[in-house]
């Protein structure tokens, strides 16, 4: 599905004029800017805040050169994913040490400590690793991409700009919640299409990764014959 077709397909189910293109005329048509501003930030909230989807995991490797201690991040980078480790090539077993107050990595330098494992922070923009990582060494690690958007013309981006351009996700999601804040925004009932929007997104969540394994090295199932001898609730 493209952009385009998202948006008939919403305008159809609340009723209002269907579109022949979404770009087509947007200056001077109040429905297709609020479709569009719509379409990004359901599409931007469903990539950003509901979970760390695999299709938007990409990994970075920083190369040393002997000298550098600032590393630019990659263009496309939103942010870490939530364990964030970064691994030096040196060390297999451990990653470096994050320190997420400035004074301290401040102090650290100032004192010349480190850890056995290399260090790591944020400032500027930029990831500092330390100590200096030689030419033959690199730090590598996962991070989330920004761009949810498949675009028509080749790559992607965070924004819709073609009536042809896509989702990078699966678009009903995108529809489903169009739908649902459409309706809220216009003061119409909500509540069963937000539902709808809730389940299958929690579906698509479940599909994205494999279930978690509590014991052992595979997950629990048929194939493996393998049963629950602790049927409740794990406690926490």
């Amino acid at each position: 599905m493209t952009l385009l077709s998202v948006v008939k397909d919403v305008c159809a189910s609340v009723g209002i004029v269907i579109p022949t293109s979404v770009f087509s005329g947007l200056a001077g048509d109040r429905t297709k800017q609020e479709m569009l501003s719509l379409a990004n930030e359901m599409a931007q909230r469903i990539a950003y805040d509901t979970r760390e989807w695999t299709k938007l995991k990409k990994t970075a490797v920083l190369s040393g050169d002997g000298t550098k201690v600032a590393f630019d991040l990659p263009a496309n980078y939103k942010r870490m994913t939530l364990r964030g480790d970064v691994w030096r090539s040196t060390s297999a077993l451990q990653p470096m040490q994050f320190i997420p107050d400035t004074n301290e990595w401040i102090q650290r330098r100032a004192n010349n400590w480190y850890s056995s494992w290399g260090e790591w922070t944020m400032l500027g923009g930029q990831m500092l690793i330390q100590p200096v990582m030689s030419s033959n060494t690199t730090a590598t690690f996962i991070y989330m991409d920004k761009n949810c958007v498949q675009l028509a013309g080749g790559g992607t981006g965070d924004s819709f700009l073609t009536d042809n351009d896509g989702f990078v996700l699966d678009e009903r999601l995108l529809k489903l919640g169009m739908l649902w804040q459409w309706k809220a925004q216009k003061g119409s009932p909500y509540a069963e299409d937000m539902g709808t929007w809730v389940d299958a997104l929690g579906q698509a969540q479940g599909a994205d990764q494999p279930a978690p394994i509590l014991v052992g090295r595979l997950p629990i199932s048929s194939w493996t014959r393998t049963s629950t001898a602790y049927p409740w609730p794990v406690p926490t």
